[in-house]
């Protein structure tokens, strides 16, 4: 498996357990991670990645924002530092001002362009869930 697609698994994990819990959705300030999470949608595995690593169908929508991510220190808790990828662009370009700013304070500060959220509903970019 990928380092993106294992991040990704890792966000949708914390998706579940925030939703759960009530809280907002994590955002998705990665482009190399969203890209894998693009990939993912347009397969027929995608419903059952969900269901595995979130415990619920979730959806991919636009929600754009900048400012501080608030789930690092979830993400900490279950499986360490950040790795690399998450502070990389589509391409596999490497920001690495924003990874030291990260490793150096252990805060990160982003921009992001959609985020998850759960069950189903009229997202054009992820398929629609029976519920069975």
């Amino acid at each position: 498996m990928s380092t993106a697609m294992t991040e990704l698994c890792r966000f949708l994990s914390i998706t579940g357990q925030r939703l759960r819990n009530g809280q907002s959705a994590p955002e998705m300030f990665s482009p190399a991670v969203d890209a894998a999470w693009h990939k993912m949608l347009a397969t027929s595995q995608y419903v059952a990645l969900c269901q595995e690593t979130a415990g619920q169908p979730i959806r991919h929508v636009a929600n754009n924002g900048h400012g501080p991510i608030g789930w690092v220190t979830s993400y900490e808790e279950m499986y360490g530092p950040l790795p690399q990828i998450w502070f990389t662009d589509a391409q596999g370009v490497v920001n690495h001002d924003a990874e030291a700013s990260y490793r150096q304070s252990g805060t990160v500060v982003a921009e992001w362009d959609c985020s998850p959220i759960g069950g189903g509903g009229d997202d054009d970019a992820a398929p629609q869930v029976d519920d069975q």
